[in-house]
């Protein structure tokens, strides 16, 4: 007995000395210091908008970002699943929120446009990528979509199964949405960017008067492989400094 658990214990000792391993914990401790929240980058985009109304999917903790948010109208969607309280305005998945506003069952959203949507759900590239075609049917032709989680430092960080916290990057979660917004990306009639802080914070937007934004004509990663993703982050995500967000306007 006391053998098996010295050799699981010595195995333990191993993997965590591993460099991989090593390094993929501090690639996480490194994004956490940088400098940079996607509450401020999202109160700095309603200050270019008419900001009347603000949308959140996924919430969890309204203190997190929620809260801090300055707008007129603000209106938040989540199913609690996470929470022992639910405190969001709607309390649906953002595929029945969506359901139910396209039929006109939220009277009190009838015709509402919005100046920025924030999404931060279910981090599956699938469940992201619904949500970013539903959310540009209701945003302002001014208006904005920020993602979170779009630049996950390593594959540990963006694996698809949140359940699974033995690796590096312990319960730190990006999942796949890089994938969803790096397809997005590709859409003609969007121009977009990631500021490179708080694990990537996407923007979408039908502007294209502002420069620090591009558009990716060429779908150079066509099977959406992390490896490419790591060596490519720049073109793949228009990586934008923090301290460029001046600088949007």
């Amino acid at each position: 007995m006391i053998k098996n658990l010295m050799a699981i214990y010595n195995k333990g000792k191993q993997i965590k000395s591993d460099p991989i391993y090593k390094e993929s914990k501090s690639a996480g401790i490194r994004e956490r210091q940088k400098v940079g929240k996607r509450t401020d980058i999202i109160n700095h985009l309603l200050t270019l908008t008419n900001n009347q109304n603000y949308l959140e999917i996924g919430v969890r903790n309204p203190d997190d970002n929620f809260n801090k948010i300055i707008c007129k109208n603000k209106y938040s969607v989540d199913p609690g699943l996470e929470n022992e309280k639910n405190l969001a305005t709607f309390q649906l998945t953002s595929d029945s929120f969506f359901a139910k506003l396209f039929s006109n069952q939220l009277s009190n959203l009838s015709n509402v446009k919005f100046d920025v949507v924030f999404i931060d759900g279910l981090h599956l590239a699938e469940q992201v990528d619904r949500d970013i075609a539903n959310a540009l049917k209701i945003i302002n032709e001014d208006g904005f979509i920020v993602l979170h989680d779009c630049n996950p430092p390593d594959e540990y960080y963006a694996r698809e199964d949140y359940s699974y916290a033995n690796g590096p990057s312990g319960s730190f979660w990006n999942g796949t949405t890089w994938k969803a917004f790096y397809r997005s990306r590709h859409f003609s009639n969007i121009n977009s960017g990631c500021f490179d802080c708080d694990w990537g914070v996407g923007i979408l937007t039908k502007r294209s008067d502002i420069k620090l934004f591009n558009n990716l004509s060429v779908l150079d990663n066509p099977f959406y492989e992390f490896s490419k993703l790591k060596l490519n982050r720049e073109k793949h995500l228009n990586l934008i400094s923090y301290q460029k967000l001046h600088l949007l306007k």
